[in-house]
């Protein structure tokens, strides 16, 4: 079994000897449900379409220590794990936006319809705030890790349910807090220095000042816009010294040992990925934001890696108690992006997404499947 401390090294994104998703994975493999095992994968840092064939080819996570073990004593609880589960906007957006499309039983955002692929209703906002609340436990309590003090005007870009402003406005009375979305899904009853807007960020920005703090989390997969022009607008919006932050889930799932291996867990995510790219997006591209950052002009960079397990696999509390909250938010959130992604763009039936969705979600459940998810937070000050 590899040691969970050793670094997890990264092969290079541009090499064109970087190993491919099977073969499995191709076009026949994208119109339903099929028992065949998967190969090997390497960790993901870019995706690669081939033109010819329609493979996708995901290559690196640099320089990250895993520290992860797992818990051979057959533990699945911690005293860290609860029992308990865990609008308003501008004046000038029209009321069509508090309309929402219904499919395959869920709701989905109206305004800039089928960009944002889960749904917005109130089984999707719990599990928004439920990664809230992993979010901080990820980051020993704090809405963020860049260095920001007081902070007179801070956006917050995808804010969903509205948590993480909300939140920052309370704990920053002095500070004004905006947070924009598709989804009119935020609470009526806000901290007077909060409020919300219906917005997208691939539009043009056309807000009347500038800020000191942006923040966005979650987001990067549904950007359309390039990625270095997304960044441009983030800086062109700062006030001189004021500071970005993106925290980002990087879709795809490895394990300490293999035990992932051949897994419908690893079909399923090599497919999810594909389908992601097909609709012209990138699952794993968060993993080069911090050169997106310097490439925009910020300065003072950083970046903080975290593996989550993906159950309570991990030996320790801490570890069993982010486990427990991720295996919810997996289970939660698995139903609504895959019927999103794999009907729209690889062709499947929803009876044939939810027959592989059987097998997906008892192996999120397996501890004897030593998986993880990785988490990446990046952040950059603009110059004085």
């Amino acid at each position: 079994m590899t040691n969970p401390e050793d670094t997890v090294m990264m092969s290079n994104p541009r090499d064109p000897d970087s190993h491919p998703l099977p073969a499995e994975t191709r076009s026949a493999e994208t119109h339903g449900p099929s028992s065949t095992a998967f190969s090997s994968t390497t960790n993901p840092d870019t995706e690669s379409q081939d033109q010819d064939e329609g493979s996708v080819s995901v290559t690196g996570l640099s320089g990250f220590s895993v520290d992860l073990s797992v818990d051979h004593d057959g533990g699945t609880t911690s005293p860290l794990v609860s029992d308990s589960g865990a609008s308003a906007t501008s004046a000038s957006v029209s009321s069509s936006v508090y309309k929402f499309v219904q499919e395959h039983g869920r709701t989905f955002h109206k305004y800039k319809e089928g960009k944002y692929f889960l749904p917005n209703d109130k089984r999707e906002q719990n599990r928004l705030d439920l990664q809230h609340t992993i979010s901080k436990f990820l980051l020993k309590g704090k809405l963020g890790l860049a260095p920001v003090e007081r902070p007179r005007r801070v956006l917050d870009l995808g804010t969903g349910t509205g948590v993480w402003a909300i939140e920052f406005a309370e704990q920053n009375p002095n500070s004004e807090v905006l947070g924009t979305d598709l989804s009119p899904i935020q609470p009526d009853y806000l901290p007077t220095n909060c409020r919300f807007e219906i917005d997208d960020v691939d539009d043009d920005w056309v807000h009347n000042h500038k800020f000191d703090y942006i923040h966005g989390r979650y987001i990067l997969p549904f950007v359309k816009k390039d990625w270095g022009l997304l960044f441009e607008s983030i800086y062109n919006n700062l006030n001189p010294g004021g500071w970005v932050e993106s925290q980002e889930t990087i879709i795809y799932f490895q394990s300490i040992d293999g035990s992932i291996e051949g897994t419908a867990l690893q079909r399923w995510n090599a497919l999810l990925l594909r389908g992601i790219q097909m609709m012209g997006r990138s699952a794993t591209e968060a993993l080069r934001c911090k050169n997106y950052l310097a490439e925009a002009g910020f300065v003072n960079l950083g970046e903080k890696k975290f593996a989550v397990p993906m159950n309570t696999w991990a030996k320790g509390d801490e570890q069993k108690a982010v486990g427990a909250m991720q295996m919810a938010n997996n289970l939660e959130g698995i139903d609504g992006i895959t019927m999103t992604v794999f009907t729209r763009s690889l062709g499947w039936t929803p009876a044939d997404v939810e027959q592989l969705l059987v097998d997906v979600k008892k192996d999120l459940m397996d501890r004897s499947i030593h998986g993880y998810i990785t988490v990446i937070v990046a952040w950059g000050q603009k110059p004085q």
